[in-house]
């Protein structure tokens, strides 16, 4: 057990700050959404899904690399130095063809008018790259103070230069039209203002990384980057066809929507990525957990049988995403009051369809370990691009038809595939004694759950009614877990005391 309090650790600081720093970046939802346009607010989603992209093909896999190679500690330094030379270079070779096509590109998303936008997301994508290995290093150097401040300062920075761009320049310009602030602002540029926030925030970033970025020697291994290479490789296939799975959906909503003109299009790429976002406390404990489990797993397979650790793991990840979604579905009527625009409430149906799915992503991630472990990257983009044909079909066959709720489906299906897939061919290459049969009855309790509450609510009582029914199930749910795993819940760190109690 004493493996899984470690865990938790890392999680917490690791990934806590950065569910801190996600989160607060996802206070901007509500801001945003009442402050912008649907129209506006779905060509901005349409730039930040595009830039997922980006970040994949500019950094390759390197930090997954890094914690894998970095594990023989004699190396580490001299696989820093190699990856550092090896993503400087590729950073001003991808920049350079980035500026230079900004303007096919920008059409082929469908912000053709704006191409200014794609050239502020290269800086943005090259700074983010270039802090990419220093934050890796904070994080295996175990170093969580540092990387959890220059997260959250990070997201401050872009949080309080968007609300002074979009909110109190447009008033000082209109009392002063002479002033200071009247000479560098312009209306026009509207949603733009929101980007150059986002690279304000990676220089920022940046500048605070800059002594451990700076900390690498001009030595280059050429065949250790070659073995680097070669691990990481399929990685970047793999990360391509996740962001097919993950973002590339509101482009192909973009484009294949039945809707009538190019603005009723981008508002429904609007609706879909408000409702997409209440998906955020899923999203972000995946995420926390990402943080923290990387390197955790890597160090826990030079231990003895280490599978248990994983089996364990993989349980209490299970058991913390239910209750996340139950905590968000079950109350769903509260948290739509996150999208300040009314008309964006329509989408609210995909909200427990892409909780499912995320759900499904977080057990993907758990079982991933085994080709990472093993080497056999290969595998996880074949994974990945079956997952990525199945978005590409589903979107495809049914987006003229059903819209956005077809995004939300094939993203379900996408994900369920994966998670299957990656299981079946895991056990045979790396077997890890999972609870399977008691994981799927869990699942199987929350949509139950759901349903009856679903069903409640059918019935049309006063919202209250609703609410504490919902906090009811929660509760119901909560006993059952605590009778069921008492003697595992009892080993936990802080939530053993209760208990024991």
């Amino acid at each position: 057990m004493s493996g899984i309090k470690q865990l938790a650790g890392q999680t917490m600081w690791y990934g806590g700050s950065s569910i801190a720093a996600r989160f607060l970046n996802y206070l901007l939802t509500p801001y945003l959404t009442a402050t912008l346009s649907g129209v506006a607010y779905g060509e901005m989603s349409l730039v930040y899904a595009f830039i997922p992209f980006l970040n994949i093909l500019f950094t390759y896999g390197l930090e997954t690399a890094f914690f894998r190679f970095a594990s023989d500690r004699q190396k580490q330094k001299e696989v820093y130095d190699t990856a550092s030379i090896s993503l400087i270079v590729s950073t001003v070779v991808f920049t350079s063809v980035l500026l230079l096509f900004n303007n096919q590109l920008a059409a082929f998303i469908g912000i053709q008018e704006h191409p200014e936008y794609l050239t502020w997301v290269a800086y943005i994508i090259a700074f983010d790259t270039l802090s990419t290995l220093a934050f890796a290093k904070l994080r295996f150097d175990g170093r969580p103070i540092k990387f959890a401040v220059v997260r959250i300062l990070g997201i401050l920075v872009n949080i309080a230069l968007t609300i002074f761009l979009l909110s109190f320049c447009p008033r000082i310009k209109a009392e002063n039209p002479t002033g200071f602030i009247g000479t560098f602002y312009h209306p026009e540029i509207g949603v733009g203002y929101v980007i150059l926030a986002n690279l304000v925030q990676a220089v920022v970033t940046f500048l605070l990384l800059s002594k451990e970025f700076f900390s690498f020697r001009l030595r280059f291994n050429q065949a250790l980057w070659k073995e680097i290479i070669l691990y990481s490789s399929p990685l970047i296939l793999a990360g391509l066809a996740g962001m097919i799975n993950e973002t590339f959906d509101r482009l192909m909503l973009r484009w294949w929507t039945n809707a009538p003109t190019e603005d009723a299009a981008t508002f429904q790429v609007g609706v879909y990525s408000a409702c997409y976002k209440l998906s955020i406390l899923i999203t972000l404990f995946i995420q926390a957990f990402r943080m923290g489990a990387e390197p955790f797993f890597f160090k826990q397979a030079q231990g003895a049988a280490p599978q248990r650790t994983y089996a364990r793991v993989m349980k209490f990840f299970v058991i913390t995403i239910c209750f996340m979604f139950l905590a968000v579905a079950l109350f769903l009527d509260i948290w739509k009051h996150f999208i300040q625009n009314p008309l964006q409430w329509e989408g609210l149906r995909v909200v427990p369809i892409l909780l499912l799915a995320n759900m499904f992503l977080g057990v993907y991630y758990n079982l991933s370990i085994w080709y990472k472990l093993g080497n056999k990257t290969l595998a996880g983009a074949w994974i990945t691009l079956i997952g990525a044909g199945i978005t590409l079909l589903v979107n495809y066959l049914f987006i003229p038809r059903f819209g956005y709720m077809a995004c939300a489906w094939a993203t379900f299906l996408c994900y369920g595939t994966m998670m299957v897939v990656s299981y079946k061919w895991g056990q045979k290459e790396y077997p890890i004694p999972y609870a399977t049969k008691k994981l799927i009855a869990y699942f199987v309790i929350v949509l139950m759950l759901f349903g009856l509450h679903s069903a409640f609510e059918w019935i049309g009582l006063n919202v209250w009614f609703n609410h504490i029914f919902g906090a009811m199930l929660l509760y119901a749910f909560t006993w059952f877990i605590f009778l069921v795993e008492r003697k595992e819940m009892a080993k936990l760190p802080v939530v053993g005391r209760f208990v024991k109690a």
